[in-house]
């Protein structure tokens, strides 16, 4: 279910083919049971209202929960990237060589972190993780060494920055995994289908080309396709850019 969410246009298409359908299958069972009278006709509009109001503040709730998520990701690159440059200052608190080798570490840490937001390839993204964690003990094991060697107030604050910049890409790495639950998927998708076969239910003449039948389910599809463009983290066009990140790297001489 997630994979078919990072792909919105599929998301998009799906919904309005079900829609639509709903809605036809509306028609056809208006036709099979009974007509709605005049006198119920007022009642029943009330119904299909109520139930497209339903539709909008779940579509709505929907909507900002992707907004937030989406914020959260792009708080969390800044937050990545104050990190790391915060230890790469304090890095020259460190002993020459110790130094040198904490700030080469951080330089390549910081070229995978900046990849990361960028490749899209699972196999890309694989090996970017496993170098990733290899980076990371490595930078540990740069900073406990002269921590263990000397301890001393100024090493542990170049320690208590490296584990800002290790917790950082923890907390990166779950709000990418934070995405809208697919029970609220399935309950906005329930509820579209609903208010479409409402919709056919109610509408008095059926051609073959009703255009009634295709303004709500391109607009809910529309509505779907954005929320699952900004819920999704590498699908669709609308990402998080590492432009934090990518600021600092051009400021680390190589």
């Amino acid at each position: 279910m997630i994979e078919i969410m990072d792909r919105p246009v599929l998301v998009a298409v799906i919904s309005f083919v079900a829609m639509w359908l709903a809605a036809w299958v509306g028609t056809k069972f208006r036709k099979a049971s009974w007509h709605i009278q005049d006198d119920d006709r007022d009642d029943f509009g009330l119904i299909v209202g109520a139930a497209l109001t339903l539709l909008g503040l779940i579509i709505g709730f929907s909507f900002s929960m992707a907004i937030n998520r989406y914020d959260q990701r792009k708080n969390y690159e800044e937050a990545e990237a104050n990190a790391i440059g915060t230890e790469y200052v304090r890095a020259d608190l460190l002993p020459g060589a110790d130094a040198a080798k904490v700030k080469g570490l951080l330089r390549s840490y910081l070229d995978q972190r900046i990849d990361f937001y960028q490749v899209h390839n699972s196999v890309e993204l694989r090996q970017i993780r496993t170098t990733t964690e290899q980076l990371q003990a490595d930078l540990w094991n740069a900073v406990r060494g002269p921590a263990d060697a000397k301890p001393t107030p100024i090493s542990a604050v170049v320690v208590i920055g490296m584990n800002d910049v290790l917790n950082s890409q923890g907390y990166t790495q779950a709000a990418w995994w934070n995405r809208i639950p697919v029970a609220a998927w399935a309950l906005m998708g329930a509820i579209a289908i609903c208010c479409n076969v409402l919709i056919g239910f109610y509408v008095r003449r059926v051609t073959a080309h009703n255009i009634r039948f295709f303004v709500l389910p391109l607009i809910v599809c529309i509505s779907f396709l954005l929320i699952a463009d900004i819920d999704s983290p590498r699908g669709g066009l609308i990402h998080v850019r590492p432009q934090n990140l990518a600021a600092l790297s051009n400021t680390m001489p190589r």
